[in-house]
């Protein structure tokens, strides 16, 4: 997902914000501090207000956290390795290292999320029931309580039947029972996820039109964004069919060129576009040679002109940990979704054993391997 930052990690996942995050956490404080605490009970202090509000957006953004961590778990408990999250407004996005093997482990995997979300919506209500027993200040009630009706909310809204919602996976899960087929079953659930997103499109533009003002311009940017995210699935579905059977190791750039962390970014500059570096993103390594990292021209050209002459790759580069790796012998259909959502959209392929650099792969390798494909099979 582009338009991300990294927060931190969880259990060694890497945890992204997408942008969408910040407008809503700033959108939830002011709309709560602002507007309705202030409404319902006036006669508090301002800094209650706004103090309520940036609590509650803290929580709310947990909460979306504690949705995607759940999906992490049942994941890691079904032997699937969770490459990262990303947070976005009104949910996340968990990438899994390799695909789901059964419909059975499809449907836990994507039922905890909605389900984890409606316990909290639960727990939440029962504290703002609690709270107004104990005749707890106004505000803390109506705060808490908006937090039990968002995370419900949460929980319905990520059910509904459409990808790239968990609903979408559930529907993926069920149409793969019955047919069998895994790529059938996600072309179906992108599809559906499409028809949503229009749907949502279409009401927000209405209700623009109908009430004279923009409230309905966040129901068609969710809209818009579930219509690029399922495009996206349905396209990874299509490859994932065409390179059923094919291996990681028959579609890399076997032996990259590599760049000593120890480089100076002015040498490394020296020797492009025309030297020995002619691409735009090279794997660095240490002194024995080990991948250490990956460096790119944009990371390069953010260097200021008067200190590239003593900065390191090792310095701008993305660490090792930061980026998407694979094993050679692993399916390319296993590979296609870390590389959708790889940061520097490149995946570096490493010996199952030494760990040692072996290859890379990276859009301009899928585009190619898809073409030669298709057109062999065509004329098969």
């Amino acid at each position: 997902m582009k338009g991300t930052f990294t927060l931190g990690r969880i259990a060694g996942v890497r945890v992204a914000v997408h942008w969408s995050v910040v407008v809503i956490f700033l959108l939830v404080t002011v709309t709560l501090a602002g507007g309705r605490l202030v409404r319902l009970y006036p006669d508090y202090p301002t800094a209650v207000y706004w103090v309520l509000g940036l609590l509650v957006a803290v929580v709310f953004v947990a909460s979306i956290l504690a949705h995607e961590v759940a999906h992490a778990i049942v994941a890691r408990r079904n032997g699937i390795e969770v490459e990262d999250m990303t947070l976005w407004m009104l949910g996340g996005v968990a990438r899994l290292r390799s695909e789901t093997p059964s419909p059975g482990v499809e449907l836990r995997v994507a039922g905890v999320g909605p389900l984890t979300s409606a316990v909290l919506g639960v727990l939440f209500a029962a504290s703002a029931v609690w709270l107004d027993v104990l005749a707890a200040p106004g505000p803390l009630v109506e705060a808490v309580a908006w937090l039990a009706a968002i995370n419900i909310l949460l929980a319905l809204f990520n059910s509904i039947p459409a990808a790239p919602l968990d609903g979408g996976r559930l529907l993926r899960a069920v149409v793969w029972k019955f047919t069998g087929d895994p790529v059938r079953s996600t072309v179906i659930a992108a599809a559906a996820g499409r028809g949503f997103g229009w749907l949502l499109v279409a009401y927000g533009f209405l209700s623009i039109l109908v009430t004279g003002t923009f409230a309905g311009l966040w129901m068609a940017l969710i809209g818009g964004f579930l219509i690029a995210a399922a495009t996206a699935e349905g396209r990874q579905a299509q490859l994932r069919g065409v390179f059923a059977g094919i291996r990681t190791r028959d579609i890399m750039t076997p032996h990259p060129v590599t760049v000593p962390a120890t480089t100076t970014v002015e040498q490394f500059l020296a020797g492009a576009p025309f030297g020995q570096y002619r691409h735009t993103a090279f794997p660095v390594v240490d002194a024995e040679e080990s991948p250490v990292g990956l460096v790119t021209v944009a990371r390069v050209d953010r260097v200021p002109v008067p200190q590239r002459g003593s900065t390191s790759l090792a310095a701008v580069m993305a660490p090792i940990d930061e980026v998407t790796t694979a094993f050679p012998d692993e399916p390319v259909t296993d590979v296609l979704s870390r590389l959708a959502g790889a940061g520097e959209s490149r995946v570096l392929v490493l010996d199952r054993e030494s760990h040692a650099l072996v290859g890379i792969v990276s859009q301009t390798d899928i585009s190619r391997a898809f073409t030669w494909l298709t057109a062999t099979r065509d004329r098969r």
